[in-house]
């Protein structure tokens, strides 16, 4: 990053961050701190670093409005990421949009498991792999980033998600090794037959009727295909673990991020001949976060 513009008038940091800081705070904005650091951060090209080293750096007028326009957009509900249009998963910057939705740090967990379930396999080389309902693409990029030599199909029904995902891919140099393919679910994979060494989703899993318990800038501003999973919240996992049944080599593995409360009944789902070794996993917090299988 740029050490920072050079101004010769306008607020100070400090007094930018304290104003935002407080703006942040009275409309109830969670990590109110953090957003304004970050914001600021992102309107004056800089690290946190630059910012609290040079707290009298001026900001000038222009850069001061665009700041406080993004400070008010954030104290409407608009998060943080949207609003930089990053956000870190797996030590890597993704871009992401309104068109998909923000990774979270409980997913690194999904890419954690996969690893352990792959090294356990004793399975490294010349994978192929597919990533059910992409989103940003974090999982697949980051697995390519992980395995090198990995063949990895990426699916969305979104195409809006899906040139983000691409400009992800490009943006870590992966994009070579990727294939990503506007459809529902495994739709696009039909023709190929039992041919993956793993399937890996996060996919949408909070009920419909759920909606209100979520915060507000999750419920009004991310992607609601990305989502919601139907009235139960576990639909998609009936559809995807049929579909991965049909896709999977033998030996192969489903592995699938969970909603909270959710281990039991998705767990129920995977136990048909198809499927054996089921395995749930906790994240760091000792919350069931992810159900792993291997196909008979």
């Amino acid at each position: 990053m740029s050490a920072g513009p050079k101004t010769d008038a306008g607020a100070s940091v400090r007094n930018a961050l304290r104003e935002a800081m407080g703006r942040l705070e009275a409309a109830n904005v969670p990590s109110h701190a953090l957003a304004a650091e970050l914001l600021l951060m992102h309107t004056m090209r800089c690290d946190r670093t630059w910012l609290y080293s040079h707290p009298e750096a001026a900001i000038d007028s222009e850069a001061l409005q665009k700041f406080f326009e993004l400070v008010a957009r954030r104290a409407q509900g608009v998060p943080t990421q949207y609003l930089t249009g990053k956000q870190e998963f797996w030590g890597l910057e993704f871009e992401v949009t309104p068109a998909v939705l923000i990774p979270r740090p409980e997913t690194e967990h999904l890419v954690e498991v996969v690893m352990e379930m792959l090294r356990e396999n004793k399975q490294a080389e010349k994978l192929r792999i597919a990533d059910v309902g992409t989103g940003s693409g974090c999982i697949a990029v980051a697995l390519a980033q992980e395995f090198r030599s990995a063949e990895i199909l990426a699916t969305d029904i979104s195409r809006a998600a899906l040139d983000v995902a691409r400009r992800n891919a490009e943006r870590h140099r992966v994009s070579e090794r990727i294939r990503f393919v506007e459809c529902d679910l495994l739709g696009a994979a039909a023709e190929e037959g039992r041919a993956f060494d793993l399937i890996v989703s996060n996919p949408p899993y909070v009920a419909n009727g759920d909606e209100s318990r979520l915060q507000k800038e999750v419920r009004e501003h991310e992607p609601r295909e990305a989502l919601f999973g139907g009235p139960e919240g576990t639909e998609v996992y009936a559809r995807l673990i049929a579909e991965a049944a049909k896709r999977v080599r033998h030996e192969g593995l489903l592995v699938v991020e969970i909603g909270y409360g959710a281990s039991e009944r998705v767990r129920e789902l995977f136990n048909c001949v198809e499927w054996k070794d089921i395995r749930v996993a906790d994240d760091l917090a000792g919350i069931p976060r992810v159900i792993s299988a291997k196909r008979t």
